[in-house]
């Protein structure tokens, strides 16, 4: 079971006024009865998400599954889910706020239409721009990273065990297959990985390696 610094109740109150500090329009009041709607599964989508994280981070002091609202990755995580399940209620304007409040405290543009995995890891991710690719379990990303398209539309898709490096780029018509990485200060444009690859380097003169080591194993417990 999850544990946490707030309950769902408290965590509803005070992003509430997180709302109300930042968009003072008068309109707290409704985020706030949006927000009771889908906050259990905004925890319940934490507790799926932050039980295979082995980060001891992610664990209190009993070793149990851990959220934190004062940890900068923890409430980044939570305020992504929140204006996701916001967005699914059909309450564009407070899914708005949700994603715009993530963007204001962290630095990071994870909007809230977009579909992140069950299972992913933000790392410090200020300066991150989480666009509309294909993700899949067992994603992590750093600080700086930006993955989005280019004029033509076309987005990533990622496998399963994609770690994306800080200060990075990933555009375009790029297909990863599963256990890839994303080298730090590596930019990437309509490139395709094959399973267990790691891609360095700058656009068009990337180098691809072979990924030897179970690095993905550093940072989830794999089913």
């Amino acid at each position: 079971m999850l544990a946490s610094s707030l309950t769902p109740k408290e965590s509803v109150i005070y992003v509430s006024k997180q709302i109300e500090n930042h968009f003072p329009d008068g309109d707290h009041q409704e985020f706030r009865l949006q927000t009771e709607k889908v906050i259990e599964k905004v925890f319940q989508r934490i507790e799926r998400c932050f039980v295979k994280i082995k980060s001891r981070y992610y664990r209190n002091h009993n070793d149990e599954v851990y959220f934190n609202h004062l940890n900068g990755d923890h409430y980044c995580s939570f305020l992504y889910l929140l204006s996701n399940e916001l967005y699914k209620l059909g309450d564009e304007n407070a899914a708005s706020k949700a994603f715009l409040l993530n963007k204001t405290m962290f630095g990071i543009d994870a909007f809230y239409s977009i579909e992140l995995p069950e299972v992913f890891l933000f790392i410090h991710p200020l300066g991150t721009i989480v666009g509309n690719a294909s993700y899949s379990d067992y994603l992590v990303i750093y600080q700086g990273v930006t993955i989005g398209s280019l004029i033509d539309g076309k987005y990533p898709n990622f496998s399963e065990k994609t770690i994306v490096y800080s200060n990075s780029s990933v555009l375009g018509d790029c297909n990863f297959g599963e256990n890839c990485i994303v080298g730090a200060r590596s930019y990437l444009i309509d490139t395709d990985l094959e399973d267990n690859q790691i891609a360095l380097g700058n656009y068009p003169d990337n180098r691809i390696i072979e990924n030897k080591k179970p690095t993905i194993d550093y940072y989830f417990h794999l089913d």
